[in-house]
């Protein structure tokens, strides 16, 4: 067994504030192996075949994510939506259906003004751990993404199976990564830009849109980095390639009043920073979207059956 899956095998008996610890020191001992791949893999530029570029003409996609994971989250979420509407940015909110209370009026409050709501599962762990295990998990999935007018999904903790997301009444999952080496599931996706899974046994296709931006609890909680330049680098990067930025932050591990970092928390003022930086160096280059924009987008592109 190796040392990421006797971690995963020992995690549900080991303390909050140790399993961050242990998981700093695996980061540690693995960041040498993946230099050359993290956080950019070159390979994963090349652009899909007949690929014609953004709406508009812009020179790359910008798509903001949040997974919510627990009732702490939750309730931050308007501080995230009130630093995006005065910075001009809207983005999507994925929400666990039974961990915590997602109320009607939460989801209409989001949805009226202009941010996006997906659905992240029944609870916040593996849904994949067999496929007789999803499958009893699919009806509600459907139930809620309907309930919600929901039309993506993203697996908790990135866990990925895209044969079985089939199931899924969905237009796109958003699983996946292009390549995050320190992810339980680590395998990554090897793009910057969407991807058409095309449909099997009778059940349609969907676009799968990976990350493209490491998370925030990645960055600032476990490696404790103390400012976004990986963010920038990696934006910059994409950029010159005309690809997909979409990121995934946590309003779980955001710290609003006083701005510091402790040991599940970091500066909210961080992703504040990111949006600035991308508004002012990139203006009128990027086109901002929601998940489900783009996803229709490339349907129009490369959608099969």
């Amino acid at each position: 067994m190796s040392k990421i899956q006797y971690y995963n095998f020992l995690k549900p008996l080991i303390p909050r504030r140790l399993q961050i610890f242990i998981r700093r020191q695996l980061i540690q001992w693995k960041l040498p192996f993946y230099a050359d791949i993290w956080p950019i893999d070159p390979r994963s530029a090349k652009t899909p075949e007949g690929w014609h570029g953004w709406p508009e003409g812009k020179t790359f996609a910008l798509i903001l994510t949040h997974d919510v994971e627990t009732e702490k989250g939750r309730k931050k979420c308007h501080l995230i939506t009130n630093i995006e509407e005065r910075l001009g940015f809207r983005s999507c909110f994925n929400f666990v259906a039974e961990d915590y209370e997602v109320s009607s009026e939460l989801l209409s409050h989001l949805t009226n003004r202009g941010f996006e709501v997906g659905q992240h599962g029944i609870y916040h762990r593996n849904p994949f751990k067999t496929e007789k295990y999803f499958q009893k998990q699919v009806l509600k999935i459907n139930h809620y993404l309907k309930e919600w007018n929901a039309v993506g999904f993203r697996s908790p903790s990135m866990y990925h199976n895209l044969e079985l997301v089939h199931n899924l009444k969905v237009e796109y999952d958003a699983s996946t990564f292009d390549t995050d080496p320190f992810e339980p599931q680590p395998d990554g996706a090897g793009t910057i830009f969407p991807f058409w899974v095309p449909g099997k046994s009778g059940r349609k296709g969907y676009v799968e849109l990976p990350y493209t931006l490491s998370q925030d609890f990645l960055l600032f909680i476990l490696m404790r980095e103390k400012n976004i330049d990986i963010w920038k680098q990696k934006l910059d990067w994409i950029v010159t390639r005309g690809g997909m930025v979409l990121t995934i932050t946590h309003p779980d591990y955001m710290n609003f009043n006083n701005n510091q970092s402790s040991y599940d928390e970091y500066p909210a003022r961080y992703y504040e920073e990111f949006l600035e930086y991308v508004r002012f160096k990139y203006e009128g280059q990027y086109w901002h979207a929601l998940p489900r924009d783009v996803s229709r987008f490339w349907v129009k592109q490369y959608g099969k059956e």
